[in-house]
């Protein structure tokens, strides 16, 4: 046997294992009532290497999950959101460190003393602005995931009554910044949040099943949330609360059928686990068509400092977190790996080094984007 030979057995022997573990933790997680529904893509520099749909997209229906199940994103349109964003500014529409004022002239929300800081477009993508999730319910606020029919205006303007939480670019805070950047982009743009990420990342990257709105009503994926003994199916209104995330967030699945409901910049879009490992392949290899390697290395690296994320080793770029100290987090990823996820049941990680591409679709909330199930994901593909 050769060397080359040689090594490519001793991958494929590895890939098998790999998928013996992936399969394992996907089996026990749909047995046990975890999740209702998953699809798991695998890349591994540049190839698929793992693939694998179980449970049901529709449980009540006994329709089956597939490749091309289309689920509810939440926070997952946050990347392809900030890229449209960093495109706009490769383009000289916006500036990163140009102040929200530039476009939003009444978006001027004060600290607590009631000064009013500078707040940028760069402290909106790296959630640095003093903008929070989890307002008071008093507020009146819409996040992104409920409260149909609320239009950008009216939420930028209760947003900009709230006080921010410290003075920009002195913390952090995972935010509503991403639905203000949204409501900026429109105004510097004359166009629709749809419309530019449509001509700014998914059109160039030929994601035909990813946008504000679900590309064919058929496949999407009824969206469940944790339940005991099983999750149970979503209503239109519903407040969900899990030992995996603090607090409790509120849902209406089907808010981006009422027209009249804002295009949400941080939770708002629909895809397929495909065309989103299609989208992090590009950013992973340089960024072309969307992105120059100039601007994806705005991605790539941290843009916070030692600013405190809740997890040790972990800082945040301007797209999603970076991982630049694995050993504090007791993390099998390499320094330098890309992490995000959304409510709606998704986890996915880029580790640049492994030149791996992982991600993990569901439609259960909040099992499939915090706790047991997202770790085990994680660990199978390390071993």
């Amino acid at each position: 046997m050769t060397v080359a030979a040689a090594v490519d057995t001793a991958a494929s022997a590895a890939q098998e294992k790999r998928a013996a573990r992936l399969d394992a933790v996907i089996d026990s997680a749909i047995r046990d009532g975890v999740i209702v529904g998953a699809v798991v893509l695998v890349a591994e520099d540049g190839k698929l290497a793992y693939r694998r749909t179980a449970g049901h997209a529709d449980r009540e229906a006994e329709r089956r999950t597939t490749e091309d199940t289309i689920f509810r994103l939440a926070s997952v349109t946050k990347p392809l959101v900030a890229a449209a964003a960093l495109s706009l500014a490769e383009a000289g529409v916006i500036g990163l460190d140009d102040p929200v004022t530039r476009f939003l002239p009444d978006f001027r929300p004060k600290l607590a003393d009631g000064s009013e800081p500078v707040i940028t477009i760069r402290h909106l993508l790296t959630h640095t602005s003093g903008l929070i999730y989890g307002y008071p319910k008093e507020a009146g606020i819409s996040e992104g995931l409920d409260q149909p029919g609320r239009g950008m205006d009216e939420n930028l303007a209760k947003i900009a009554a709230q006080p921010l939480a410290f003075a920009p670019g002195t913390s952090w805070y995972y935010s509503v910044g991403i639905d203000v950047l949204g409501g900026l982009l429109e105004k510097a743009t004359g166009k629709s949040l749809p419309d530019i990420v449509a001509s700014q990342v998914t059109k160039p990257l030929g994601l035909a099943d990813t946008g504000f709105l679900p590309s064919d009503p058929a496949r999407l994926a009824v969206a469940y949330a944790d339940g005991d003994p099983r999750p149970t199916a979503m209503a239109d209104h519903q407040a969900v609360t899990g030992l995996a995330i603090e607090g409790t967030i509120h849902f209406a699945p089907n808010r981006n059928f009422d027209p009249n409901s804002f295009p949400s910049g941080g939770a708002g879009m629909f895809g397929t686990a495909g065309d989103f490992l299609t989208f992090l392949e590009a950013m992973r290899k340089g960024g072309a068509p969307v992105l120059s390697a100039e601007s994806l290395a705005l991605l790539s690296q941290n843009a916070i400092g030692s600013f405190d994320t809740g997890v040790p080793g972990r800082g945040f770029s301007l797209g999603w977190s970076i991982t630049h100290d694995p050993a504090a987090g007791a993390s099998p990823f390499s320094p330098g790996t890309w992490q995000w996820g959304g409510v709606y049941g998704h986890s996915w990680f880029v580790d640049p080094v492994r030149k791996l591409s992982v991600v993990s679709f569901s439609n259960t909330a909040f099992a499939g984007v915090a706790g047991p199930y997202p770790e085990a994901i994680k660990a199978a593909v390390y071993g």
